[in-house]
C-alpha cells in the first residue's frame, strides 16, 4: 500500500503533462490548425531525432479543454519511460515557448506505439517483414477487404501477405498496393 504522498507522486506520470497557452480565447480554423500541425511535426521530429528516436505518428484530437496531442515514438529495442519523459519535456517546452498550439489548454502524451503498432510509412512495412499483420483495404482484393497474415515482402509500394488457407488448404499469398491500405497493424505474437 502506498502512503498518500507516494500515490500522488506515482499518479503524476512524468511523461503526460497538461499544457497551457496564455490566450485561452484564441481560436483557429481547420486550415490554420493544419499549418500548426506541420509546425508541431517539424518540432517533434527535430527533438525526437536528436534523442536517437523515430517519430512514428502524431495525432491531435478533441476540442476545448479536452484537446490531446499524442506523439508516438520508437527505436530498435523499444522506448523507455525516460525516452518518453525526455521527449515530452523538450517538445512541450518548445511548443509552449513558441506558443505553437493556440486556443488554451491541451494534454501532451508521448508513448511507444505498442505491440499492435500501426504500419503507416513504407519504412514500417520494410522494417516489419516477417511479422504477423492485420490489414484492411479500401477496395476489395481477391474478394476480401480484411486480412491477417505474415508480411513476406514489400517492394515497389506493394506488400505481400501470406494468409492461412481454409481447412487443409495451403497458405495463399495476397498482394496489396500500399495506396489501397486503409489500416494496418502488427499483431502481437507470444
Amino acid at each position: 500500500m502506498f502512503s498518500s504522498g507516494e500515490a500522488k507522486r506515482w499518479a503524476r506520470a512524468h511523461f503526460l503533462f497538461p499544457r497551457y497557452t496564455p490566450d485561452p480565447g484564441t481560436t483557429c480554423s481547420n486550415r490554420e490548425m493544419a499549418v500548426e500541425l506541420e509546425r508541431i511535426r517539424a518540432i517533434a521530429e527535430r527533438v525526437i531525432a536528436s534523442n536517437g528516436l523515430e517519430l512514428v505518428e502524431l495525432e491531435f484530437h478533441g476540442g476545448g479543454k479536452g484537446r490531446m496531442l499524442r506523439i508516438f515514438i520508437d527505436k530498435p529495442g523499444g522506448v523507455t519511460h525516460q525516452d518518453c519523459a525526455d521527449v515530452s519535456r523538450e517538445v512541450g517546452t518548445i511548443l509552449d515557448v513558441e506558443d505553437v498550439i493556440p486556443g488554451g489548454s491541451y494534454t501532451l502524451e508521448v508513448s511507444s506505439p505498442g505491440l499492435d503498432r500501426k504500419l503507416v510509412k513504407p519504412a514500417d512495412y520494410e522494417r516489419f517483414k516477417g511479422s504477423l499483420v492485420k490489414l484492411a483495404t479500401n477496395e476489395p482484393v481477391d474478394g476480401s477487404r480484411n486480412f491477417v497474415g505474415r508480411l513476406v515482402e514489400f517492394q515497389d509500394d506493394r506488400l505481400t501477405l501470406e494468409v492461412k488457407g481454409k481447412k487443409k488448404e495451403p497458405p495463399a499469398r495476397v498482394t496489396v498496393e500500399l495506396g489501397n491500405v486503409a489500416k494496418a497493424n502488427l499483431m502481437p505474437e507470444f
